[in-house]
């Protein structure tokens, strides 16, 4: 069932039941005010008769042609006058006796003073009347045929309204609804046309500041992200490939060189040394690329624990000197650490010491002297970390990119890589809450500073 349907339907139900109380009551409240006004009448009538026939001495005769000729052309009340000993003093018909008085009502009567009740449809009122120092009891029961005729057209007038105010109420709720959500239906329009060949495409923005307009600013916002991952992706492709196809192409070129004739030892160790090479390079660029694809989950999809910096820069030490002997890499606190939750993050180890790796990797790879100072301190809510290094510095033209994915400026001359490094370690500081920021000088060196929350 589609929403607006279901809506029209909900707003229907809930409107007639609004419309049902409100009708139920007026109903009753009419019903109970038609039968208190006949009982005040029933009460008068019976005091009426009282007044007649024991003050102003109106015989019976006279008074019993005076019902029956009133119950010619109107229902005319039957009063009944008993003494308190259940002697009946006057009827206007006995032969009738409807209201069929007993000992036990007389008694009832002259105890309560006066009582309310039905017979059948007939209502009935009796009341002790005093004259003259004498207690009586009357008895007066009718038929409001008025008054439920009233009831009864009420009834069928409020069943009528009721049923025209219902298909009034669906019909309207129909218009409103299908108007509300027509700009729901414009914006599933237009997003049926949005494929991944046309990801430019937009939904037209609303000006105003309805769910609807929120809804399509958001739309609009997840598709500049999914245009802007997009897009990574294909450059991210690209290069993959590119980086893929030269070290391949180069093993696969002295391969098929050492294979189209005889040489010599010497000649075949310097091939497999340059295809080792090359395959050592393919290695490198795979693990980058798993790290890559590592930091660029979801923050929630990686384990997080409490982890010591000063431990992982020590295993980045020992990782680098294991594969590069000749690399010199000084670890300095310059403050001293009281509590070990100041030098301590929240954070995956493996990645951490991957972004280690590579700060200290590049600082001794574009560095003369093969140099790198890493200074750890701490502020109110960080630790610090500084990476420095006396090599030649990053020119001004390379600088706005160096964490740019696949991004190789100038200094590839110096040293090899895949542009993944920096990219990568930026990466993995923002999915630790952190950031990093350079300083160089070309000539002098540079330095990269680290920021993480510790605990």
């Amino acid at each position: 069932m589609k929403i607006r349907v279901w809506l029209t339907i909900l707003f229907t139900l809930i409107t007639a039941a609004i419309l049902l109380v409100f009708a139920s009551y007026i109903y009753i409240s009419a019903k109970k005010s038609r039968e208190r006004e006949y009982y005040n009448l029933l009460t008068k009538e019976a005091v009426t008769k009282a007044n007649l026939f024991l003050d102003a001495n109106v015989d019976a005769k006279t008074l019993h042609t005076i019902y029956r000729n009133n119950r010619k052309i109107l229902n005319e009340v039957e009063v009944a006058i008993y003494s308190t000993s259940f002697q009946l003093l006057y009827h206007d018909a006995a032969e009738i006796d409807f209201v069929k008085e007993t000992r036990k009502m007389i008694d009832d009567i002259v105890k309560q003073r006066e009582i309310h009740f039905y017979q059948s449809d007939w209502q009935v009122v009796g009341i002790s009347y005093r004259f003259k120092n004498t207690n009586y009891v009357i008895t007066a029961a009718g038929f409001d045929q008025y008054g439920y005729n009233k009831l009864a057209s009420l009834r069928t007038n409020i069943c009528i309204v009721f049923l025209i105010s219902v298909l009034v109420i669906y019909f309207a709720g129909r218009f409103f609804v299908k108007k509300a959500f027509s700009p729901v239906t414009e914006i599933t329009r237009k997003v049926n046309r949005i494929s991944a060949t046309n990801l430019d495409l937009r939904l037209d923005p609303r000006h105003s500041k309805d769910e609807l307009s929120e809804l399509s600013n958001t739309f609009n916002e997840m598709l500049d992200r999914l245009e802007d991952s997009f897009d990574a992706q294909k450059s991210f492709v690209a290069n993959i490939s590119h980086e893929l196809r030269t070290p391949l192409s180069a093993i696969i070129t002295e391969l098929e060189l050492s294979q189209n004739k005889e040489r010599s030892l010497e000649a075949y160790k310097v091939v497999i040394s340059q295809a080792l090479s090359d395959a050592r390079k393919l290695a490198r660029l795979s693990n980058s690329l798993l790290d890559f694809a590592k930091a660029s989950y979801d923050s929630s999809e990686i384990h997080f624990k409490e982890v010591r910096l000063d431990e992982l820069l020590l295993d980045a030490q020992l990782q680098l000197q294991k594969t590069n002997p000749d690399y010199d890499i000084d670890i300095l606190f310059e403050k001293e650490f009281d509590d070990d939750d100041l030098i301590s993050v929240n954070g995956n180890a493996y990645l951490l010491q991957t972004a280690f790796v590579n700060l200290i990797e590049n600082a001794c790879k574009f560095s003369a002297d093969r140099q790198c100072v890493v200074a750890i301190s701490y502020q109110e809510k960080n630790v610090v970390l500084n990476f420095s290094d006396h090599g030649i510095g990053i020119n001004d033209e390379d600088l706005p990119h160096i964490f740019n994915a696949f991004y190789r400026g100038l200094n590839q001359k110096i040293a090899n890589g895949n542009g993944i490094g920096l990219s990568l370690t930026k990466k993995i500081v923002f999915l630790h809450k952190g950031s990093i920021s350079v300083q160089t000088e070309q000539g002098k060196g540079t330095v990269f500073t680290v920021e993480i929350p510790h605990l």
